[in-house]
């Protein structure tokens, strides 16, 4: 495994313990790492952090949608192994890359605060001032998402819609440059952590495009028998998105979904009580089942611990530490809610929606397969 350390203010004293930081290797992951490490550094000043940065199978499989890889973990894998081996402490990831079951001895330490969940159309600059409503029929909208693809394709169906991978950094470069894209959706939180609010023409909003479960949350993963990270990490731990991740997490691994299939939800906590909408969508948009639960949280949320306890032996809620500064109880309620909404949309018209979606895209996916072999074939002269 190829990394690179990127060295913090080392001291290399006996007394100060290195907890060394996973994350990718682009410029986001980094930005997102050194955040995260920054809000340590404020509840913490005996410890040093180190960078260590790899790239994942999903960096560097750029020429296909991610719907049709047919591979899960495609973003986590290579530093979850580091993890495993002890090569690393702890992984900053989106929250949206992890799958809602983690490999085991594993979890989520800490969710931090979530920053915007929704997305964004950024326009070619001979686009500039319009709109996605304002696009003639024809035009053509770079996604890679399904989710994003087919909740647009039902609102304008005269758009069209095109692949397109890479970093953020190589996608605004394709729409700049290609002159194949009249627009991109991208993640609002992506280009603010990256200084790029300027180039947003449009948020989308929930009527419009309900977002993916956990967008716009980083979550931090380490081993689940790591006490010290455990610890260290409960600090930074936010409790409101931790209760919405939890529950949209909940849904999402009830309907057994994931990148393959277009699933998406929109979530709010205020004046302690949960509302939680999701739905399902067929892959052309033609066909959604979506649904609602809210949850009266005001009897079964404790007030936040001044002290935060030791975490040994913490519960896990759909992978993700629960930290004593929410009662167990209300993440359970929580997490029901998540499960509720599933089942609500799991109507026969829901569950056949997600059959066909999960169909296609497994389709989809061998086919490209077949077209790899093919080529592969054709360039090494086996094929006659």
């Amino acid at each position: 495994m190829s990394t690179d350390v990127i060295r913090g203010m080392s001291c290399n004293m006996s007394n100060r313990k290195t907890f060394r930081v996973g994350s990718r290797k682009s410029q986001l992951a980094l930005i997102q790492t050194n955040s995260v490490i920054d809000a340590l550094k404020k509840v913490t000043q005996d410890v040093d952090f180190e960078i260590v940065s790899m790239s994942t199978t999903g960096d560097k499989i750029l020429d296909i949608a991610l719907s049709k890889i047919g591979e899960k973990n495609l973003f986590t894998r290579e530093l979850e192994v580091a993890l495993e081996t002890k090569q690393v402490d702890m992984v900053v990831h989106s929250l949206k890359d992890l799958p809602t079951t983690l490999p085991e001895g594993l979890m989520i330490g800490s969710v931090c605060k979530r920053d915007s969940p929704y997305d964004a159309v950024v326009m070619h600059p001979k686009h500039k001032g319009k709109q996605i409503q304002d696009l003639k029929d024809g035009s053509v909208i770079g996604t890679s998402s399904l989710r994003r693809q087919s909740q647009l394709q039902r609102k304008y169906p005269g758009l069209t819609f095109e692949s397109i991978r890479g970093n953020l950094n190589t996608r605004l470069r394709k729409l700049d440059e290609d002159g194949k894209y009249d627009a991109i959706i991208l993640a609002e939180a992506g280009l603010v952590r990256m200084g790029w609010e300027d180039r947003v023409s449009q948020i989308l909003s929930a009527d419009v495009c309900m977002y993916a479960v956990s967008q716009g949350a980083k979550a931090v993963e380490c081993r689940a028998d790591d006490t010290d990270t455990l610890n260290l990490l409960a600090h930074i731990h936010d409790p409101d998105t931790t209760m919405a991740c939890i529950a949209e997490r909940a849904f999402l691994r009830t309907l057994e979904g994931g990148c393959s299939v277009p699933v998406a939800v929109c979530t709010e906590i205020k004046d302690s009580k949960l509302s939680i909408t999701g739905g399902v969508f067929s892959v052309d948009g033609t066909q959604c089942v979506q649904d609602s639960v809210e949850r009266d949280l005001s009897e079964i949320i404790e007030p936040p611990k001044k002290k935060i306890r030791t975490t040994k032996g913490v519960n896990q809620y759909i992978s993700i530490a629960g930290h004593t500064d929410i009662s167990h109880n209300a993440l359970d309620a929580i997490m029901a809610a998540g499960v509720e909404l599933a089942n609500k949309i799991l109507t026969p018209e829901g569950a056949a929606i997600l059959k066909k979606a999960k169909e296609d895209t497994a389709k989809a996916v061998l086919e490209e397969k077949r077209k790899k072999e093919l080529i592969k074939a054709v360039e090494s002269g086996s094929l006659k």
